[in-house]
């Protein structure tokens, strides 16, 4: 009979050997590239429970873009969760992102017919986002647990008054646009994540991987991670990761290149 974390170990690589197959399998090569950046994902988070089937959560989060050179954006969330069975649980809850918006330069014809350009700067602006989700799960085969996740999420981006140059590309001189108010917008996004666990009572190392698909009339991106969670006792546990977040549509105001993240949160339970 194997040791329980001779089994971890295997189902840790196998999971592993499934998220490469499956990044080759749609197209997606596993080395970086050219078009791609690096990122740092940082968590803390907490959950109190205030029943058997209600809980609540809190979680603060950092990201980096920019081959971990530039800071992406601060956020913070507050939701609950209710589990109907053990199979079946929702949740809903409210984030506030502080993000730093990209740069971002566009082509126009000036009155006189020339070709010219308009520069925005990066620039640091709130968002507001809803969420509501229902999770089901399943246990497939011993520990290994199979959960498809769908989640509704409603973004909004307040007006906001920013710089924006308008730029000559004959001599490069730059004149400021004054006046420019970036408009408001809302975004409504589907969010489907099928996640397939390891999930061992009292186990060291809980690994994973899940494959998560951002649907707004179209599929616009695909987040495939792998990881694992590592108990650091009775109520505490950190979870490190590696994640793909392959961009197939571009949003007509920011430009999101394909990232490469590396993640590490730490969640404490009352």
């Amino acid at each position: 009979m194997l040791h329980s974390r001779t089994i971890t170990t295997v189902a840790s690589r196998t999971l592993l050997v499934a998220a490469v197959v499956l990044l080759q399998a749609v197209g997606i090569p596993t080395d970086a590239k050219a078009q791609s950046e690096g990122g740092l994902l940082l968590s803390v988070g907490a959950e109190k429970k205030l029943g058997k089937k209600l809980s609540l959560n809190l979680e603060a989060d950092f990201r980096t873009r920019n081959n971990f050179k530039t800071v992406d954006r601060w956020s913070g969330s507050l939701g609950a969760e209710y589990k109907f069975t053990k199979w079946l649980k929702a949740d809903a809850g409210y984030t506030l992102l502080h993000t730093n918006f990209r740069e971002k330069i566009t082509d126009y014809t000036s009155s006189k017919g020339n070709a010219k350009q308009k520069w925005r700067p990066s620039y640091w602006g709130l968002r507001h986002r809803t969420y509501v989700s229902l999770t089901a799960d399943h246990k497939i085969w011993k520990n290994l647990r199979l959960s498809l996740r769908e989640r509704w999420q409603y973004t909004y981006r307040p007006e906001a008054e920013t710089t924006r140059w308008k730029l000559d590309p004959r001599d490069y001189t730059m004149e400021l646009d004054d006046g420019y108010t970036r408009d408001g917008k809302g975004k409504n996004q589907l969010r489907s994540r099928l996640l397939l666990s390891w999930d061992q009572k009292l186990a060291l190392f809980k690994p994973y991987g899940s494959v998560e698909l951002y649907n707004s009339w179209a599929v616009e991106k695909i987040r495939y991670t792998v990881g694992t969670d590592i108990r650091l006792g009775r109520n505490h546990a950190l979870d490190v990761f590696y994640r793909f977040q392959n961009q197939r549509q571009q949003d007509e105001e920011d430009y999101d290149p394909n990232m490469h993240y590396v993640g590490v949160g730490y969640k404490i339970k009352f």
